[in-house]
């Protein structure tokens, strides 16, 4: 048991571990200053808490999400959802992510004066070319190469923080910048979203799956004691990450200048350290890693989506599907680092509440049957919300702000969790009530 979970959860860890996984941690170390630890607390619990746990609750049932939200909620539902979930974790935010943190982390640094523009369109041309000729034909070397590679990489990442902790420990961070002071605990909880990990969580459940049924197992007892072992294998390896890239962020010492700019500063952090640490000569290295890493999550995620999207609508060619997400995450590629994830949040603001309310309704329903127009409702809550929030904040509709302020745990961010709380014991009393499949 204890080899396959490890296996898997090594496997999983490598499917992962991608671009937003390097550079948030120490982006939140830097601007969260002297309020790092409530700040890094509250990454790690939507970064890796809630991603894991929707990851085990997706792998007891080997049915998957599609078969829990369609009974629960609607087959509509589950589609418009899953659709969502594949287009943000594909071509939208994910895929042109992988592309730009691997120029600006591995490649710009060695370009000079260059002009970054044309530089970063050259190397995605090339880098998207690639990826859709391995997506047109996925055989096992993408695989191998991920899980072999990835985890090469992160033990590399995990050294360089302690390296740089050893030499930057004394060095003292600065003061968090408004939003950390504000609330450090909720911030670093929406910048936990910005990983991904969650939404992927969901999809990547189908792989967990296959995988662990292809180890085979004497009992059902020993496959869920195995996939709670994935769980915590996957957990500790990224806490243990985000917390030292956290670390290193909060004590590297960053210019005024820098601070103040529109650079990205978790890409600034890890190409600096790495620069100051192992000399100038590593950067060279580093952007082979970070790019045949983040490479990897990019063709696999072109293969995921493509395939979702060719078996819920089949009438499309797989071919064609991986042809249009390439040339989408390429041009959106193109916008640059920054410009994806401030577009991308908004969407993910949406996306995490309404995928934690699904994981909190699956378990809670295992214990006890639950209302079906109770969990309907529970959702409903939980979009509704949700969608007031990032459309008051967007366009600043100061009587809803002031609405969504009134609501509990506004402040740490978590505006939707009282509605839910109040449709899932709703959904306890109401009629129509489903229990948990076996």
């Amino acid at each position: 048991m204890l080899r396959k979970g490890s296996l898997t959860g090594l496997l999983l860890f490598g499917i992962f571990f991608g671009a937003g996984n390097l550079i948030f941690p120490p982006a939140l170390g830097a601007l969260s200053g002297n309020q790092f630890w409530p700040a890094i607390a509250g990454f790690v619990l939507s970064g890796v808490g809630i991603a894991i746990v929707t990851l085990i609750i997706g792998t007891l049932n080997p049915k998957g999400y599609i078969h829990e939200i369609s009974r629960k909620v609607s087959p509509v539902f589950a589609i418009v959802y899953l659709v969502a979930l594949y287009l943000s974790i594909g071509p939208f935010f994910a895929i042109p992510r992988t592309a730009t943190v691997s120029f600006e982390v591995g490649i710009a640094p060695l370009l000079g004066g260059m002009n970054a523009s044309l530089a970063l369109f050259v190397f995605t041309l090339v880098y998207f070319l690639l990826a859709f000729l391995i997506a047109l034909n996925p055989s096992k070397i993408l695989d191998r190469i991920g899980r072999i590679l990835t985890p090469i990489f992160a033990i590399l990442i995990l050294i360089l923080v302690i390296l740089a902790a050893l030499k930057y420990s004394g060095h003292a961070p600065m003061v968090a910048t408004k939003a950390y002071q504000a609330s450090a605990f909720g911030q670093g909880f929406l910048e936990g979203y910005n990983t991904l990990d969650a939404l992927a969580s969901v999809a990547f459940s189908v792989i967990a799956v296959t995988t662990l049924n292809q180890l085979g197992f004497s009992s059902k007892k020993e496959y869920i004691k195995t996939i709670w072992l994935v769980g915590i294998v996957v957990a500790l390896g990224f806490s243990v990450l985000y917390i030292g890239l956290g670390y290193l962020g909060n004590h590297f010492p960053i210019p005024a200048s820098v601070m103040a700019s529109d650079t990205n500063k978790g890409v600034y952090v890890l190409s600096e350290a790495t620069k100051a640490i192992f000399g100038p000569t590593a950067q060279i290295f580093l952007a082979g890693m970070v790019t045949v890493t983040c490479f990897t999550t990019t063709a696999g995620l072109i293969v995921s989506t493509s395939e979702f999207f060719h078996s819920t609508f089949p009438k499309v060619s797989y071919k064609v599907y991986a042809s249009v997400f390439t040339l989408i995450g390429f041009a959106i590629a193109n916008l640059g680092l920054n410009a994806i994830i401030a577009f991308s949040l908004p969407v993910l603001m949406i996306l995490y509440p309404i995928t934690i309310t699904i994981v909190l309704i699956v378990i809670v329903n295992k214990f006890v049957a639950l209302s079906k127009p109770g969990m309907q409702l529970t959702i409903f809550l939980a979009s509704l919300v949700s969608v007031a929030s990032v459309l008051a904040s967007t366009f600043k509709i100061s009587l809803v702000e002031k609405g969504i302020a009134l609501l509990p745990f506004a402040a740490q961010s978590l505006p939707w969790l009282v509605p839910v709380v109040i449709g899932i014991l709703l959904s306890l009393v109401l009629p129509n009530k489903q229990t948990a499949e076996e």
